[in-house]
């Protein structure tokens, strides 16, 4: 039967709700990690899948990153590439126990939720973790609202993980024995969250839905990147993507390079690519981008990077 819980809570009763008693699940089941920080992409397009020869060699799913990080696994944003990545979980076959933070409820972020086959499998235990809508629904109230009909033919309730909500606040800090995940809010518009993960002297960004109209650097993006070893950020929309003649604006990809030379980061990952954009455009861009910041990747599917 899931467990749903929806609720804010501080860091200590997070990491007590991290404990398998607290879970109701016997401790011979937890899943043992080896200590380390790894990224894997999933899907690393926005708005909508772009199947197609086109897109064969940088994928074509929507939004989804998993981490593996001081024991902890993490899974960041609920595109279609979660359905990819619920299917290999379920081949592992082990117990899974999974964190899955969304930086807001556009499509592209949450679309591939409802057919994630682990949050069906009554051994799952799943904590999620997101911000309410710019309506004041909560992350649980958003994933709901789209499992409804006439949209979908199951309702959320029918998911047999144990599942476990918390309502995130921008500026909070949610931790994992030696990890810490920090949320600040880097798009107003859409209320989109950044996170920062910490665990020892290693650190990620997760930063892919910012706002690209202002003509200088979010000082917000600024201080959440300071410094960090891998900086995931939403620079790959071509300039007539954001077009706007009223609105002056950096071009998404220049606004990640300037970001990442004030905040000295170590790797720059361009994520969230436009759809239209083919594999060689992205080529392209790489190429471009490495003239400006040499440690610049594009993020594919399938790809892996591993920080320590």
């Amino acid at each position: 039967m899931t467990e749903f819980l929806d609720m804010p809570a501080p860091i200590h009763a997070r990491e007590r709700m991290d404990t398998p008693d607290a879970m109701g699940m016997a401790g011979e089941k937890e899943v043992q990690t080896e200590p380390g920080f790894t990224v894997t992409f999933w899907g690393v397009r926005g708005n909508v899948p772009s199947p197609g020869g086109h897109t064969l060699r940088y994928g074509g799913n929507t939004a989804c990153v998993e981490v593996y990080v001081g024991g902890q696994h993490l899974i960041f944003d609920g595109g279609t590439g979660l359905v990819m990545l619920g299917k290999d979980l379920m081949r592992r076959g082990k117990t899974i126990d999974v964190k899955l933070f969304f930086t807001h409820a556009h499509w592209d972020r949450i679309q591939g939720f409802p057919f994630f086959l682990p949050a069906f499998d009554p051994s799952t235990r799943l904590g999620i973790y997101g911000a309410a809508g710019l309506n004041g629904a909560s992350i649980k109230q958003q994933l709901m609202n789209q499992m409804l009909r006439p949209h979908f033919f199951l309702p959320l309730q029918t998911m047999k993980a144990a599942m476990s909500f918390y309502n995130l606040e921008a500026g909070e800090t949610v931790g994992f024995g030696e990890v810490r995940v920090e949320t600040m809010v880097l798009n107003p518009k859409t209320s989109a969250l950044g996170f920062r993960i910490t665990w020892r002297d290693h650190t990620l960004i997760y930063a892919t839905d910012t706002d690209h109209t202002r003509d200088f650097i979010d000082p917000a993006l600024l201080f959440l990147a300071d410094g960090a070893d891998v900086v995931v950020f939403d620079g790959t929309y071509a300039d007539t993507a954001y077009a706007d003649p009223l609105t002056k604006h950096l071009i998404p990809y220049k606004l990640g390079v300037q970001m990442a030379e004030m905040a000295q980061i170590n790797q720059l990952v361009l994520f969230h690519h436009n759809p239209c954009q083919a594999d060689d455009q992205l080529d392209e861009l790489e190429q471009e981008v490495r003239s400006h910041f040499p440690n610049t990747r594009i993020a594919r599917e399938g790809m892996t990077i591993r920080l320590v």
